[in-house]
């Protein structure tokens, strides 16, 4: 993988910087945290300027609404918003990151002309319904129900840790065709309206006092047939193909953000006298090395994923694995460097990064889970016994 820039490149980057800097001091205030309506229009104010100005769904291919950039391109954008400061995804980062993708990978011509173009727009915003209260890292015992009547589906059963369900217009939703099958094969993906009748959603406030997730129950909801991306009982191999965008390509820009919240800490460490402490240096600087090589990782995922078809590959489970420890050992140092005085008055919210970053090792597949794909599929080790 040549790592060096091209002239084009670079000029994709200046033509990027200056587009930057002249939008983004008219962003209008961000909302409260606690504001859901507010943050949904937030959000999705910043897409369509991304979508005017001919960046969303950069890298997302032609057919598919986007530009069809280069792997390249797509991580000089990435690199390039988070240091300016940019809003990011927010609100709509399942449609953007998840659903969208697996979309444009998976679905019909019809499928991608409905879903993909509102997504890019911003005119929409999807939520994710994989979890339930017994299936969350064991996903294929997910017990949802879904029964064909007609050429609809009719759904029962309970979701949780849905994502952003109090704003969502769709929800990409793994439900069970076929109970007699094997629980890896009795499995299909629908996309389900969230103003069906029979969905009840109950938010859930996070030990970081959020309520980004919700309970989600539904009572013989009615979905139609055409909403079914790939074939019934065929939805686990669909399903692989979200997870592999989730834990591949979604962290992409938290890499970036990473390594600017590391000079912070540097800088704050030598203003209050901590970068004495040889102990302390030696801690940021292996951070700095772990997080370099982190976005050479992701150089390397993503220009994988794009010869791949723009499907990203098992390396996104290395990443996803390493990155999630990585994050909370950097939120550990902050609160080495700034000490408890620094972490409440600092203008960062050093608290709550520090409380999210215990969800990374859960969220998109657990540290656990992540071992065994990396021991099965690229070690070629055997399966654990029961």
């Amino acid at each position: 993988m040549d790592l060096t820039y091209t002239d084009e490149e670079e000029e994709f980057r200046a033509k990027l910087r200056e587009w930057l800097a002249s939008v983004l001091p008219g962003l209008p205030p961000k909302p409260s945290p606690d504001d859901w309506p507010g943050r949904r229009a937030y959000d999705l104010g910043w897409q369509r300027r991304l979508y005017d100005a001919g960046y969303a769904g950069l890298h997302w291919p032609a057919d598919a609404g986007g530009r069809g950039a280069t792997p390249t391109q797509h991580l000089i954008f990435l690199e390039e918003t988070e240091k300016a400061g940019a809003p990011y995804v927010g609100a709509n980062f399942v449609g953007l990151l998840h659903a969208g993708p697996t979309i444009a990978a998976e679905g019909t011509a019809e499928q991608r002309a409905r879903w993909l173009p509102p997504v890019l727009r911003g005119d929409e915003v999807w939520c994710q319904g994989f979890s339930e209260p017994d299936a969350g890292s064991d996903l294929a015992s997910l017990r949802t129900r879904a029964v064909r009547d007609g050429d609809h589906y009719v759904v029962s059963g309970s979701k949780i840790w849905t994502s952003h369900a109090e704003v969502a217009d769709w929800c990409e939703l793994l439900v069970r065709t076929d109970p007699a099958a094997p629980k890896h094969r009795g499995i299909t993906w629908l996309a389900m309206p969230m103003d069906a009748p029979g969905i009840t959603v109950r938010p859930l406030r996070t030990l970081a006092g959020s309520a980004e997730f919700a309970e989600m129950f539904l009572d013989d909801v009615r979905i139609p047939v055409a909403n079914r991306v790939g074939e019934e009982n065929d939805g686990w191999r669909v399903t692989m193909v979200t997870l592999s965008f989730e834990r591949g390509t979604a962290f992409v820009g938290e890499v970036v953000a990473c390594r600017r919240v590391l000079g912070e800490l540097a800088a704050q460490a030598r203003k209050n006298g901590r970068w004495d402490d040889a102990v302390l240096r030696r801690r940021l600087g292996r951070l700095n090395a772990e997080f370099r090589a982190l976005w050479r990782l992701t150089q390397w995922n993503v220009s994988e994923s794009q010869r791949a078809g723009g499907v990203p590959g098992i390396g996104g489970s290395v990443f996803k694995l390493r990155y999630s420890h990585a994050r909370q050992e950097l939120f550990d140092a902050a609160a080495e460097v700034l000490g408890a005085g620094g972490a409440l008055d600092a203008d960062h919210d050093w608290t709550l990064d520090r409380l999210s970053s215990l969800s990374y090792t859960i969220a998109a597949g657990t540290s656990q889970i992540q071992h065994n794909i990396v021991a099965e599929r690229i070690l070629g080790l055997p399966k654990g016994g029961k």
